[in-house]
C-alpha cells in the first residue's frame, strides 16, 4: 500500500476524525459529543444518498455507478473541510482519508480530485472505532465479511498518515464518548 504524502505540514488544525468502518458507532459518537455541546459534522455518504432520495433516485440507482457516489461523497467531505476555521475544535464523523480506503475496497483507481484532497489534509488526532455487530438499514449494505475489510483499509490509510491514531475499544456509548475525550 502505497505511503500518502501530505504536503500541508505546517496548517495545523484542532479536528479530531472519528471513523471506523461501517457500524463502529462513529455517528452514534459524534451525536453524543453535539449533545455535550462540542462542534461536530456529518457523515456525507449517508447525506448524499439522501440528497439523490430527495432528486427521486433509489438507493439502487445511487449505488449503481460506485465511482459518481464515492466523488459525490469526496466533494461534499472537502467542501466541508474547507468550510472550517484551522482552531475550531470540531470532531469529524469520517474525514478525507475515508474515501482513498473505499476507492481501494471498491478497487477504484486513484483520481487527482482525491490524491490533491488527500495532499493537503491535517488533523489533530483521528480515533478509529472498533467495530460493533453489523446493522443494515437503507444505507448500509455491506456485509460482515466487507465491515471487516473496510475497516482495515480505514486503520491502514490512517496509520500511514502522520497524525496520532487512538484505537477506541468497544465500550458502551457514553464510555466510549468519555475514552475520547480524555484522549484529546
Amino acid at each position: 500500500m502505497e505511503k500518502v504524502i501530505i504536503n500541508n505540514h505546517s496548517r495545523q488544525t484542532n479536528w479530531y476524525v472519528i471513523t471506523g468502518g461501517p457500524s463502529s458507532g462513529k455517528t452514534t459518537t459524534v451525536n453524543i459529543l453535539r449533545e455535550r455541546g462540542y462542534i461536530t459534522t456529518m457523515e456525507h455518504a449517508r447525506h448524499f444518498i439522501d440528497t439523490q432520495r430527495l432528486k427521486g433516485k433509489t438507493i439502487e440507482e445511487v449505488r449503481k455507478n460506485q465511482r459518481e457516489f464515492q466523488l459525490g461523497v469526496l466533494d461534499m467531505q472537502i467542501e466541508q473541510e474547507n468550510e472550517i476555521a484551522p482552531h475550531v475544535l470540531v470532531f469529524l464523523d469520517r474525514a478525507i482519508p475515508d474515501a482513498l480506503a473505499y476507492y481501494r475496497f471498491l478497487n477504484l483507481s486513484i483520481d487527482d480530485k482525491l490524491t490533491d484532497a488527500l495532499r493537503n489534509v491535517s488533523y489533530k488526532k483521528v480515533f478509529i472505532m472498533d467495530s460493533l455487530p453489523l446493522k443494515n438499514d437503507y444505507a448500509r449494505t455491506e456485509n460482515a465479511e466487507a465491515q471487516k475489510k473496510i475497516h482495515a483499509l480505514i486503520t491502514a490509510v490512517y496509520e500511514s498518515l502522520p497524525f496520532p491514531v487512538v484505537h477506541v475499544p468497544v465500550l458502551p456509548a457514553e464510555d466510549r464518548v468519555d475514552f475520547i475525550l480524555k484522549n484529546i
